[in-house]
């Protein structure tokens, strides 16, 4: 850490959310010298608990709300992802001249020399970082995965030996507070529509996404999605070395579909068959990731035995038990209607679509090409369930409707035949029903292994 980077007049630093990253950043800062200030609007034993601890540990600490004055009268505001920007507290922050900088972005400070590779995205990134931890890991390398994958870097800042390489998940969020991203080599996997409950939009979640790239120069590394016509917008014109991926055609990483092969360049880089995840849009994740990892220096030979042993991450396209000849597939992670259909083309049975949660503002009229045909019956659930039912009606699907997730469950397993798949893969959030997707996922996976 670097204490002189951090409100260097010495005034408090105002922590914004007491989440997992939030407390970490809180800790780093103490660390560091810095008084804090550390407040979240919720208020409840798990989090009164968090709050005693920091409290032992020398943070000022308010739960149930935010003290406006003493945010606007702060020396920075570091906020955790899931603030958005017109929260109370940073329209607080921002009226008092305090510079706003996301947890992601301090504890890249506090890892200051640490090497790394950003990855971006709307889908498929979560699943790229963890595979470019992998292959890093692999080779014998202390590689630590961190960011919107699950560990705020703020947490790994604070262990007491330092990894030689990172693999970080930024999302836009993240991105939206950072003002400083000079990965080593960057990554953006695609561009769709997704948070338009929170984007007025889409242009602006894309300009979000864009600022992995506002400190970009000659030397920068960056490997990008050639399917896809957002991504080549977005990245067109920005300096530095471009590297690209296809599951279409040849390029710099590619799959050749003829052969079966993933390949470099012309190189033989692993059979598809030994790839243990499902569907092409996993083969470009894998594409991806071996670029962004041979850039480092690794060799291909390296690189392939790392792919070989990286399996299913939970929650996103996880076969979880064949039972009565039906594949149940759990992709709670699929939050958008992007991701659904990602997952659609994945599965090559017929199959139930679980289908519902928190709306978040695109119709679902576009999976209706993708169902006919080949999807059993969609089982619409939660908030968004009659927005789907509107949406899918009349365009050659069953689409049935029900109360609880259990119930879901259950007339999911009567409607399945011998040979199918039921897929949940909802395309909404999950805060209807379920903390998050994980938990929503957890529940898919505790029923089916309880028949």
């Amino acid at each position: 850490m670097k204490p002189d980077r951090i409100a260097p007049d010495g005034r408090e630093v105002a922590v914004i959310g007491l989440g997992r990253s939030g407390v970490a950043a809180t800790r780093l800062l103490l660390r560091a010298g810095r008084p804090v200030y550390a407040s979240d609007a919720g208020k409840f034993p798990a989090l009164e608990e968090l709050g005693r601890g920091l409290r032992t540990m020398g943070a000022a600490v308010d739960l149930g709300g935010h003290d406006l004055v003493r945010i606007g009268n702060a020396g920075l505001c570091i906020v955790s992802p899931g603030v958005p920007p017109d929260a109370p507290p940073l329209v607080a922050a921002r009226r008092g001249g305090v510079p706003v900088q996301a947890e992601a972005e301090l504890g890249l400070e506090a890892l200051d020399g640490v090497p790394y590779i950003a990855v971006t995205g709307t889908n498929g990134k979560t699943t790229t970082t963890a595979l470019i931890g992998h292959l890093l890991a692999s080779t014998g390398c202390h590689a630590e995965t961190a960011g919107n994958i699950g560990t705020p870097l703020c947490e790994i800042a604070l262990e007491p030996v330092p990894p030689e390489w990172l693999a970080v998940e930024l999302s836009s969020f993240q991105l939206h507070d950072m003002r400083r991203v000079e990965p080593d080599v960057g990554v953006l996997t695609n561009l769709a529509p997704d948070h338009l409950d929170r984007y007025a939009t889409l242009g602006e979640y894309y300009e979000d996404k864009r600022r992995l790239f506002q400190c970009a120069s000659a030397d920068s590394v960056w490997v990008t999605n050639e399917d896809d016509a957002a991504s080549r917008v977005l990245v067109h014109g920005v300096a530095g070395r471009h590297l690209r991926f296809s599951v279409v055609h040849e390029t710099d990483g590619w799959f050749d579909a003829a052969a079966g092969l993933l390949r470099i360049g012309a190189e033989a880089l692993l059979p598809r068959t030994e790839l243990g995840l499902m569907g092409d849009h996993n083969v470009a994740n894998a594409l991806a990731a071996a670029l962004a990892v041979q850039a480092t220096g690794v060799s291909l030979p390296e690189i392939a035995k790392g792919l070989a042993t990286f399996g299913a991450l939970p929650h996103r396209m996880e076969p979880v038990r064949e039972l009565d000849r039906v594949l149940w597939i759990n992709d709670s992670k699929a939050t958008n209607i992007a991701s659904t259909e990602v997952a659609i083309r994945a599965v090559t049975r017929s199959f139930v679509l679980l289908l519902g949660g928190r709306h978040k503002g695109e119709p679902y009229t576009r999976l209706g090409a993708l169902l006919a045909g080949r999807c059993r019956a969609v089982i619409a659930f939660g908030e968004a369930g009659p927005i789907i039912v509107q949406d899918l009606a009349g365009l050659g699907t069953p689409v049935l409707t029900e109360g609880s997730f259990d119930a879901v469950m259950a007339r999911a397993r009567g409607l399945a035949r011998a040979g199918d798949a039921v897929v949940l893969s909802p395309a909404c959030s999950s805060y209807d029903m379920f903390t998050n997707y994980e938990a929503r996922g957890r529940r898919f996976r505790e029923i089916v292994e309880s028949w």
